[in-house]
């Protein structure tokens, strides 16, 4: 079993021109992701079944969890069902750490 994944060693995916991730530690109940934003970037709105738990290293964003909208800044953490419909706009440039459980297996990469 791994049980350390080095910063430097992780690949950068890009997902668009303001969104880029890495897929740090994950085993089959459990996964953490960091999210890279520009100002502007957008995390599209959508659904999984998957519990997460998403906490602000840096910036401002402005999520959207079911029919409600909540601005969170540094140092917040927010909690989304499974199936529940959301998504982000970022508003100041930052950092995001993604915590699923179980991991998100359309997130693997061979690589990872």
């Amino acid at each position: 079993m791994r049980n350390v994944w080095r910063n430097n060693e992780v690949q950068l995916e890009q997902l668009d021109q303001h969104v880029s991730r890495k897929v740090l530690a994950h085993m089959k109940n459990l996964m953490a992701v960091e999210v890279i934003y520009d100002i502007g970037g957008i995390g599209a709105e959508h659904a999984h079944p998957h519990e997460q738990v998403t906490y602000v290293i840096a910036g401002k964003f402005r999520f959207r969890v079911g029919a409600d909208y909540h601005d969170i800044t540094k140092g917040d953490s927010i909690y989304f069902p499974p199936d529940i419909i959301h998504g982000c706009i970022c508003l100041e440039a930052g950092r995001l750490l993604d915590v699923f459980t179980p991991q998100r297996e359309d997130f693997i990469k061979e690589d990872n």
